[in-house]
């Protein structure tokens, strides 16, 4: 049987600006920064401009612990979707509070990568930064329920739609 260790992470980059408050929706069309801390030296970002996006890997900062539900629920609490278990979601109620966000790539100036459609509040801890390489999306047919796209329809809406 396998022990769970604990493992540490630190953060590499700040989210700045963008969104200040935890939405469900309208996702979309904000701009905002994410600041490589200048722990790292700076060629770490080489090249990273040439790509149209990134795969954001974050921690739900303003989650508590006391916020994660093991057990099964209908998405948002709506009773039209069916109960589904912890990993289906893909909230700040799982255990170790990460999301993974796909923003585009505007811009290299120094440490900030300028993007636009990170789901990520203002003050949010990076914990890694990847270029998205389309040979590494899903392979195969993609499959999935109904009540993810019901749920998600206003998602991506500009945050100016409101």
């Amino acid at each position: 049987m396998t022990t769970q260790q604990p493992i540490e992470i630190t953060p590499i980059a700040t989210v700045i600006g963008g969104h200040t408050e935890v939405l469900d929706d309208y996702q979309g069309g904000v701009e905002s920064v994410i600041r490589l801390h200048d722990t790292f030296p700076l060629e770490t970002l080489q090249g990273i401009e040439e790509f149209s996006h990134l795969t954001v890997t974050w921690h739900f900062s303003r989650a508590s612990p006391a916020d994660v539900q093991l057990h099964a629920r209908s998405p948002r609490g709506n009773p039209r979707w069916p109960a589904t278990g912890t990993y289906v979601h893909r909230n700040h109620r799982r255990p170790n509070q990460l999301a993974i966000s796909c923003p585009r790539l505007l811009g290299v100036d120094g440490r900030d990568l300028l993007v636009t459609d990170l789901d990520a509040v203002d003050g949010t801890p990076v914990i890694d930064i990847a270029p998205w390489f389309t040979d590494m999306g899903p392979r195969g047919e993609i499959r999935e329920p109904n009540w993810p796209g019901e749920m998600l329809k206003n998602y991506w809406r500009n945050a100016d739609s409101r």
